[in-house]
């Protein structure tokens, strides 16, 4: 076995526990976290393996390591229940019981792979609109919530068109009040357009795998650059099965002897693309869905009853459309929406 080093990130240090090839566990050692640093401290140990867990700066240390030649396993936190239950929690030893637990089994760690730098600056590009649609969102309810207290109310429109309509509804007496926050609605709309035409030039210019996905009725490019720059490789799964639990899209599981729990789904993965998907499974089983094979499956879960139906038959949808989508990318052929017609 190479030289293991232990590596617990942090945001302003580093803490590393270094084991020699014969298990000798050398003191921990600490690092500022700066780029410079961290290169200058890892240079004497060439050919060593490099354990962390998967945090804010784990994904561009891991790079520059790797570029230096290091051999890097990123763990995931949620299965490192040795590390975040422990009654006497520390940083050195977080980054011994990462070194110990490469050492005994690698495959305790459930290692996972970043993005790379590229991706990770375009997807950037799509969470900032995500944030900014949610500030608009949030301020659109704060204007209706104390337009209501005085007894009246703005109409019913979409976002764009929010900061027309309530500068014309608003009561004289709450315009001092609120029309600052209708002008940040405004400027808001405008800066969410302009993002849109970034992504649609996006998807043309640096992505076309994007225009196989969008042939499913209800995905458009914001959700097929975020698939494909969210997943980057479309050869990481060998089975497109495997896309819906990488993305928390299907149930937990605690079985023991006979008993085997109904659970709601991991949520594992990310947040954002899981949500996409949610939105296009709403809108295709909404009415303006086209009729397909994911529509008529949603429908025939939530005929089956229950208080739940509907819910469970929008998280099925979402998880075949995330294997659709994958199995769209892989094969490039054409999207077939009612397989038996066909």
């Amino acid at each position: 076995m190479n030289k293991v080093i232990g590596l617990d990130l942090g945001d302003k240090r580093h803490v590393a526990v270094i084991f020699d090839a014969d298990g000798t566990e050398h003191a921990a050692d600490g690092m500022v976290n700066t780029m410079q640093q961290v290169k200058n401290y890892f240079e004497p140990h060439a050919g060593a393996v490099v354990v962390m867990e998967a945090g804010t700066h784990s994904g561009w240390i891991s790079r520059l390591l790797e570029r230096m030649g290091f051999e890097v396993w990123v763990g995931n936190p949620r299965k490192l229940r040795a590390i975040w239950d422990s009654t006497d929690k520390s940083d050195a030893r977080d980054a011994r019981v990462l070194g110990l637990m490469f050492r005994l089994e690698p495959r305790l760690l459930h290692r996972v792979t970043h993005r790379g730098e590229q991706a990770q600056c375009d997807l950037a590009l799509i969470k900032s609109r995500g944030i900014l649609v949610e500030t608009r969102t949030k301020l659109i309810n704060h204007v209706r919530g104390v337009v209501k207290g005085v007894g009246a109310r703005v109409g019913t429109c979409s976002g764009e068109s929010f900061h027309k309509k309530a500068s014309e509804q608003v009561p004289i007496a709450l315009k001092d009040a609120l029309d600052v926050v209708i002008e940040q609605v405004k400027q808001l709309t405008a800066a969410i357009k302009e993002l849109d035409q970034r992504i649609e030039k996006m998807c043309g210019e640096k992505y076309p795998e994007t225009q196989r996905l969008t042939q499913v009725s209800g995905v458009g490019s914001l959700t097929a650059l975020a698939f494909v720059l969210t997943i980057e490789d479309s050869k990481r799964f060998t089975k497109s099965r495997s896309v819906g639990p990488f993305l928390g899209l299907t149930p937990r599981r605690d079985q023991s002897g006979t008993t085997d729990k109904q659970l709601p789904i991991t949520k594992a993965g990310d947040i954002y693309l899981r949500q996409l998907l949610v939105g296009c499974a709403h809108y295709i089983l909404g009415p303006f869905g086209r009729p397909c094979d994911l529509r008529a499956c949603g429908e025939r879960i939530a005929a089956q009853g229950g208080k739940n139906g509907k819910r469970r038959a929008v998280v099925a949808v979402a998880r075949k459309l995330a294997v659709l989508l994958h199995r769209l990318w892989v094969d490039g052929r054409e999207y077939v929406p009612v397989r038996k017609a066909a």
